[in-house]
């Protein structure tokens, strides 16, 4: 099982601070704090690590030989940073490896100039390497660097964000999201428009797709173009999107529109669960068809999409997916309501007042 560590920095806020320590404990191994905050790290549960203080795990900033011999032959639990950029810095994981380090946190500036295949080499079966990181799309890409070499990393950040996210993808947790069902009140169809595909690079199964919206902060969930019909081959890797101005999210705190969209970029899967993964775009593919604008309403707010006038495209239901060329008045179909706002860059912005129709 990897390990999760979160590095805390002292000089946050303390509002944001505790409500840091609160959800960390929950899903992290170890709790890396500075000596004022080791207290509070503890009395929310879980274990610590410190530069100083009375600590679970005693971190030592710098390899420093003596300091850590003594700390051994008391029996304490010691972690070593390590700045690796370069073969001469493997030296020092070498020398902290020999005198039985039991973590070596590895801060590498440079990911693909160091040799990580000798560091995985010279610490396998040994002591527990960790990978310092700043977010979880950063913890993704050492793991997997890694590969099996790789014991976890330290995330340092104090999003709730990205530690819900690293955590998923350390300690393999499904991200969840809430979906309710929202009743479809009016239908229209509105001629011509640029329609997206949005294939994907992976492969989807009936009740998954992608949430797309006229409005951020209602979303409906597209199912990929898994259904078997007579007339088409199923395509499992796409969704049938909606017109290149409607909204879809890239992660759980952002969203784009969809005529931002490229080969390369993240895209959500969403299945009707609210299980959520995260994946990356092959290609976009934008053609002009007939469009279909569907209105419903939920939680007492009527929320927009726009899709492509065609039997082939489904919308999510709580039982199934319903062609949106079979949809009614009345009918309910699978959404996601997040909170008003404005969005700078896809960013959510609370405060700003916008008006959406």
């Amino acid at each position: 099982m990897k390990e999760l560590w979160i590095e805390i920095d002292e000089s946050i806020p303390d509002h944001v601070k505790n409500g840091l320590l609160k959800s960390a404990a929950q899903v992290c191994d170890v709790l890396l704090v500075g000596s004022r905050d080791v207290e509070s790290a503890r009395e929310a549960g879980a274990k610590t690590a410190a530069s100083s203080g009375d600590c679970d795990i005693k971190v030592l900033e710098a390899f420093d030989e003596g300091e850590m011999m003594k700390l051994k032959k008391r029996g304490r639990t010691v972690a070593v940073k390590v700045r690796v950029g370069g073969r001469e810095d493997e030296k020092t994981v070498a020398k902290a490896v020999e005198l039985s380090s039991d973590y070596i946190i590895l801060d590498c500036p440079d990911w693909k100039v160091i040799p990580l295949e000798n560091v995985i080499a010279m610490t396998r079966g040994k002591t527990k390497l960790l990978a310092e990181v700043s977010c979880a799309k950063d913890a993704k890409l050492a793991l997997e660097t890694l590969e099996l070499g790789a014991d976890g990393v330290v995330l340092k950040t104090s999003s709730l964000e990205e530690l819900a996210e690293t955590a998923a993808i350390t300690k393999k947790q499904v991200l969840k999201i809430e979906l309710v069902p929202a009743k479809v009140v009016e239908l229209k169809q509105i001629g011509t428009g640029a329609r997206v595909c949005v294939d994907t690079c992976d492969l989807m199964k009936l009740g998954e797709g992608i949430l797309v919206g006229c409005q951020s902060s209602g979303l409906f969930l597209v199912q990929a173009e898994v259904y078997e019909s007579p007339y088409v081959e199923t395509r499992p890797f796409r969704v049938n999107a909606g017109p290149v101005s409607l909204y879809t999210l890239s992660s759980l705190n952002k969203t784009r529109y969809l005529s931002d969209l490229k080969a390369g970029d993240d895209v959500l899967i969403v299945d009707r669960e609210g299980k959520v993964r995260s994946t990356h775009v092959g290609r976009v593919k934008i053609e002009w068809r007939p469009m279909l604008l569907i209105e419903a309403e939920c939680e007492g707010r009527r929320i927009k999409t726009i899709v492509q006038n065609a039997e082939t495209i489904r919308l999510v239901t709580r039982e199934g997916s319903k062609s949106v060329a079979e949809l009614k008045a009345g009918d309910e179909v699978m959404a996601y309501i997040t909170e008003e706002g404005g969005r700078h860059f896809g960013t959510l912005v609370k405060e700003e007042m916008v008006i959406e129709r």
